[in-house]
């Protein structure tokens, strides 16, 4: 049962990352059981796993649906994961390993190669190249409890990150910054590499409230 229960987690936690489940979306637990072929009993424990970690709602006489945030959850929770991210680059610049370092610059070459390749065009394919290079500086910081705490935030802000590379001229700025960050991390310069990060993954108010009409 156990087992199923994590099947049934990961398979939705990769459902919100690609944009399959957007917020607002209703999870509909037949649906689930018939592509597992499982029970209601795993599929209930998980959708309650993931009310845990406020990636899921339960709406009454309706069923569960992927978070949606108000505008004041969107800036609440966006402060918060700034402050996480900001935190691993900073980790990450004192704590940098050759092997880290080596995937660090992979992952800021492909977004550089994707902008000056596509320019606007394909946002959703940069868009897992950008997952990549936060994955990357997460892990670099080497503490997996903040990366734990990264990737849930993460996960309640995907579809709003992701939507914002639909916007023009973004996708070469955002190589930019992960090319500035990543130059902070390789000079083992930790406030500012911290400073530049929280500041690449923040949104102004005005942002935050067109993505949010976007997506509603």
């Amino acid at each position: 049962m156990a087992g199923q229960t994590e099947t049934i987690i990961s398979a939705i936690l990769r459902d919100i990352e690609t944009g399959a489940l957007r917020p607002g979306d209703f999870i509909e637990d037949a649906a689930i059981m018939a592509r597992h072929e499982v029970s209601r009993t795993p599929v209930r424990e998980a959708l309650i796993q993931l009310e845990a970690s406020g990636l899921v709602e339960r709406v009454a006489r309706k069923g569960a649906v992927v978070f949606r945030p108000t505008l004041e959850q969107f800036l609440a929770i966006l402060e918060v994961h700034a402050k996480l991210e900001g935190q691993a680059a900073g980790l990450a610049a004192r704590r940098l390993s050759a092997t880290h370092a080596a995937a660090l610059e992979a992952a800021v070459a492909a977004c550089e190669a994707h902008a000056q390749e596509h320019g606007d065009g394909a946002p959703d394919a940069y868009y897992q190249l950008n997952m990549d290079f936060h994955r990357v500086v997460a892990e670099a910081a080497g503490n997996p409890y903040l990366l734990d705490m990264i990737k849930t935030n993460a996960r309640k802000l995907m579809a709003y990150y992701r939507a914002r590379y639909h916007y023009k001229g973004v996708i070469a700025t955002s190589a930019r910054e992960h090319r500035a960050i990543a130059a902070l991390i390789f000079a083992r310069d930790a406030e500012e590499a911290e400073a530049a990060m929280e500041r690449h993954v923040s949104f102004d108010h005005v942002t935050a409230l067109d993505l949010l009409a976007a997506l509603s």
